[in-house]
């Protein structure tokens, strides 16, 4: 499959269009999605997995080692299982126990690594670690379903492929700790090789592995209390199932606290749109392949589960109106289908489309995914105009200027960070103690602060103005720092009472590749990631990345 060139210069969807709460609330992965782009990389260069250590009883108590060669070197997960009671699990930030617990090391996961880390990858934050260790994670069961999976494959059948659909998961995630928390590696560690030095790789490692032992789990406790009658979990099933994932607030903040990197994710993503909608044909290869992902889609939404009200009612509409999505025939047909969408769609239908218009076009966007990393380097230029300084506010932050802060709703919320696990936290400004400890979330109200400051200002350096006025030194550095990189901000006042944190936490796992996003609150959400996804056997085969919007066997 050839892609036609395309223009030097390409028409990208304007900031002021994407880099909207509701909109980034719409999100969908796409396969410049790190989950991808990681499968991907395993498969080009050809990794392999073994489990060297699996010493695990009947009821899923004990200790194993999964092993990952690739061309530059060894990775081990060292995983610890116990068995929980029921009134012990949840998925709570504070909890001190897990069913699960797991951690990513340099090197392989010997006897003597998994002894030392026998007494500190329990207690998770507890715990001490040294830089072997990449990343820490922990999961707990799927209530719902692991239980009937072992029992039935104990039984000698397959389990109702129904309730696999339905989950999704067998075991989800309640954290995956990178870049230097608790004493484990820090960023320099994981980017000074070729293996890991995009984004997020491996803490995407560690779920992809976390994926295999869950099932592996399964069928263990499955043969071991059979009596001999026990079948393996069938294949396709296998592959159907992801890993859970539940995160709440942690997680929304990074989109505001690394401008740079959020930057590049938009541009790299914005890019391909740009670049597949530019193109003057579809050749029939590309249109067959956009009508097979538009029906996997299609059956995706369908399956897709969830109690929040909200998302039902939108899924119910995404689904209606996937309905009548086709492909035109003619000239620039892809940019012709995204018009159609945007004109007359809702964000969950613009957005969906987005990503699957990228689908049959991987030798034309792919290579982006080298763009999307990116140091943070917000700095003063303290020689800076102050007239040049107003020219930036109002040219690129024109956006923050027009919120009225007078109003108690424009600053009804305040982020903090808790005390015990530094987690981010979400306060109510007007009821609630804790305003003095806010961190710096709201860049619209703080950007309004500095212009209403450079006001009359006369047009000496900033040197000069931060001398004077030293409380805007950080955003006088944010404007001048992120003032040309039009996808750095969400332009939109976080700090108001109708900002949904729900919004950002989708926008965040979108770009990881997290699908079936089920909201609990506003404020946390369950999801899947590597649901379909090629297990660790099925690299090299031809339908190694075609595995976007997949779903359980019904």
């Amino acid at each position: 499959m050839t892609v036609q060139p395309v223009p030097e210069r390409l028409t990208l969807r304007p900031p002021d269009v994407v880099m909207r709460l509701a909109r980034m609330g719409a999100a969908f992965p796409t396969r410049l999605s790190f989950t991808r782009s990681l499968v991907r990389r395993m498969g080009r260069e050809r990794w392999s997995m073994s489990r060297p250590i699996w010493a695990i009883d009947a009821d899923g108590v004990g200790r194993a080692a999964y092993r990952v060669a690739t061309p530059h070197g060894i990775f081990g997960l060292a995983a610890f299982s116990q068995n929980l009671t029921p009134t012990a699990r949840t998925d709570r930030v504070i909890a001190e126990a897990w069913d699960a617990s797991f951690a990513l090391t340099v090197g392989e996961a010997t006897p003597d690594v998994l002894d030392r880390l026998a007494a500190q990858v329990p207690l998770q934050e507890a715990g001490r670690f040294s830089a072997d260790e990449l990343v820490l994670s922990r999961a707990n069961r799927s209530v719902r379903l692991f239980e009937h999976v072992v029992e039935r494959l104990a039984a000698g059948r397959q389990p109702d492929a129904w309730r696999l659909a339905e989950v999704g998961y067998l075991m989800r995630t309640t954290a995956v700790y990178g870049n230097g928390k608790f004493g484990i590696a820090d960023r320099p560690r994981l980017h000074d090789g070729p293996v890991l030095e995009h984004p997020f790789q491996a803490e995407m490692l560690t779920v992809y592995l976390i994926r295999h032992f869950t099932l592996d789990l399964a069928d263990h406790m499955a043969a071991r209390r059979s009596g001999g009658r026990a079948v393996p979990l069938d294949r396709a099933l296998r592959r159907g199932l992801g890993i859970g994932n539940a995160t709440g607030l942690g997680m929304a903040p990074f989109l505001v606290g690394h401008p740079q990197l959020v930057h590049r994710w938009f541009l790299a993503r914005e890019t391909a749109i740009a670049r597949v909608r530019a193109l003057p044909t579809a050749t029939p290869a590309t249109r067959a392949r956009f009508a097979a992902v538009l029906a996997r889609a299609h059956a995706h939404v369908a399956r897709w589960r969830t109690d929040n009200p909200g998302l039902r009612g939108r899924l119910d509409g995404l689904g209606r109106e996937l309905a009548s999505v086709a492909l035109p025939d003619g000239e620039r047909p892809w940019h012709r289908l995204m018009a159609t969408v945007e004109a007359t769609g809702s964000l969950d239908l613009q957005e969906l489309v987005a990503s699957l218009i990228l689908e049959p076009h991987g030798d034309g966007v792919d290579d982006l995914e080298g763009t999307m990393a990116s140091p943070e380097a917000v700095v003063t230029d303290p020689t800076m105009p102050i007239g040049r300084l107003r020219a930036l506010i109002d040219q690129a932050y024109g956006w923050a200027l027009g919120y009225d802060f007078a109003r108690p709703d424009a600053q009804h919320l305040f982020w903090y960070a808790s005390e015990e696990k530094l987690e981010p936290r979400l306060g109510e400004r007007w009821t609630e103690p804790g305003a003095k400890l806010e961190t710096r979330i709201g860049v619209a109200r703080e950007v309004q602060a500095l212009r209403r400051a450079l006001e009359g200002q006369p047009d000496a350096s900033v040197a000069a103005f931060l001398l004077a006025h030293p409380e805007h030194r950080h955003w006088v550095a944010r404007v001048q720092s992120l003032a040309s990189l039009d996808y750095a901000e969400i332009r939109d006042n976080l700090l108001d009472r109708s900002c949904l944190p729900i919004d950002i936490l989708r926008c965040k796992l979108a770009f990881f590749g997290a699908s079936r996003f089920d909201p609990k609150s506003d404020r946390w959400v369950r999801v899947t990631l590597f649901q379909g996804a090629p297990l660790a056997d099925e690299f090299g085969h031809a339908d190694a990345d075609d595995w976007a919007f997949a779903a359980t066997p019904a």
